[in-house]
C-alpha cells in the first residue's frame, strides 16, 4: 500500500486514513504499507543527484503560464503541456546545486527518438520525444518532486513488476520509460485500463463530484454489487 500524498495542499491524514478504511472495506489487503511518499524525500533527492551527476535534468525558469502561453505548446487534458525548449540550451555540464529545494528541474529527452512499449490491455504503443511530449519536470520549485520521478523511484525501491492504472496516465509512461534507463532501472509491465464513466459518458473525477467509493458504500451499497457495477 502506497499513499502518494506529495500534493501538500490537498494530502491530509484524515484522506489518508479514508482510503485505508474504504478498501479494506471494499476487500483489499496488503502485505506491506502503507508508506508515505510525503516521508520518502531523501530517496527522490538520491534519485534526482543521479540525473544531475548523469547531466541529464537542467534548471528551468519557466513558469506553468509561460509554457501554457508559448506557440506551439497544446497539450491534452491531465497532461503536462508540450515545453518549448526555452531553457534546455543551458550548460550541459552537470549543475552545481546539491540539492533541487527552490528551482525547477526538467528532464532533458532526447530528441526525435521513438520510445515504445506493448501494454497489457491498450497493445503496442508508440510516442516521439520532443514531438509527444516535451521535457518534463522531475521536481517542482516548491520543493515537491514530481509524479514521475517520485513513482519510478519508489516502483524500484518496492520491486514493482506490474503497473495497472487508468488510461489517463499512459502517456506518463514514455516519461517514465525514460527514467527507468537513465537510472539503470529494470521496467516493468504496463497496464492501462479504460475510465469508469458515468451514464451520460463522463468521466469519474472527484472535480466533477462524482460518487465515490465511500459516498456508494454510505448509500447502502455492498462490496460485492460495487465491484459487479463497475465490472460490467
Amino acid at each position: 500500500m502506497r499513499i502518494e500524498d506529495l500534493d501538500r495542499a490537498r494530502c491530509q491524514t484524515k484522506f489518508s486514513a479514508a482510503i485505508e478504511e474504504d478498501l479494506g472495506w471494499f476487500g483489499l489487503r496488503w502485505d506491506e504499507g502503507p508508506f508515505l511518499q510525503s516521508e520518502r524525500r531523501g530517496l527522490y533527492v538520491e534519485t534526482w543527484r543521479r540525473l544531475r551527476d548523469r547531466g541529464l535534468i537542467y534548471p528551468c525558469s519557466c513558469s506553468r503560464r509561460d509554457v501554457l502561453n508559448a506557440a506551439g505548446a497544446p497539450h491534452a487534458e491531465d497532461d503536462e503541456p508540450l515545453y518549448p525548449g526555452t531553457c534546455r540550451s543551458r550548460d550541459l555540464t552537470r549543475p552545481e546545486a546539491d540539492d533541487p529545494a527552490g528551482v525547477t528541474w526538467r528532464f532533458r529527452v532526447p530528441p526525435g527518438e521513438t520510445l515504445e512499449f506493448l501494454d497489457q490491455m491498450a497493445g503496442q504503443q508508440c510516442a516521439i520525444a520532443d514531438v509527444d511530449f516535451g521535457d518534463f519536470v522531475v521536481w517542482r520549485k516548491d520543493d515537491v518532486p514530481a509524479y514521475q520521478l517520485a513513482v519510478v523511484t519508489d516502483d524500484a525501491a518496492m520491486q514493482i513488476t506490474e503497473v495497472v492504472r487508468g488510461v489517463d496516465l499512459l502517456r506518463s509512461t514514455f516519461r517514465q520509460l525514460l527514467l527507468y534507463r537513465a537510472l539503470d532501472l529494470p521496467t516493468p509491465e504496463f497496464c492501462h485500463l479504460p475510465l469508469v464513466n458515468d451514464s451520460s459518458g463522463k468521466r469519474l473525477a472527484k472535480r466533477e463530484d462524482s460518487l465515490s467509493l465511500r459516498q456508494l458504500r454510505a448509500g447502502g451499497m455492498r462490496p460485492e454489487e460495487v465491484r459487479l457495477q463497475f465490472s460490467r
